[in-house]
């Protein structure tokens, strides 16, 4: 009879010990690997979260780069084309210069045979060289 009594006094404690284990201990323990089981879900989703915000953000940076990089090509060929049109603008206007002096310098020596030839017409003799040089020259300095 004393091994079972003890068996059964043995039993009796286990199953208390089951009862307690089950009814106080065991609660806060699933509850508390829940909450950890929660947590990590939370960690992975972040995670993801944050790799997918990563990549966004490593889009934006590379979209971002290229508009500067084109930007700038923009940028230096505006300036470039600037720089090329005001070289073409000096050079037409060198070009304009010279053509007007030389349209002048013609002008000059047609409006010279003009006064020459109405001198002679008025004059109805003939005009010696050398005094016809002087008076082109006389003409040309006035003008």
């Amino acid at each position: 009879m004393n091994i079972n009594a003890t068996l059964l006094g043995q039993m009796i404690t286990f199953g208390l010990l089951v009862l307690f284990t089950m009814k106080y201990v065991w609660p806060p323990l699933v509850q508390a690997m829940a909450e950890r089981q929660k947590r990590i879900a939370d960690g992975f989703a972040a995670a993801e979260k944050g790799k997918r915000e990563l990549q966004l953000a490593e889009k934006r940076s590379t979209d971002m780069l290229r508009d500067a990089k084109e930007k700038e090509v923009s940028d230096e060929a505006k300036a470039h084309a600037k720089a090329e049109a005001e070289r073409i603008l000096a050079s037409a206007r060198g070009d304009i210069d010279q053509e007007i002096i030389r349209a002048r310098e013609e002008l000059r020596g047609r409006v010279a045979d003009l006064v020459v030839a109405a001198a002679g017409r008025i004059l109805e003799k003939e005009i010696d060289a050398k005094a016809h040089a002087k008076l082109l020259e006389g003409v040309v300095k006035q003008l």
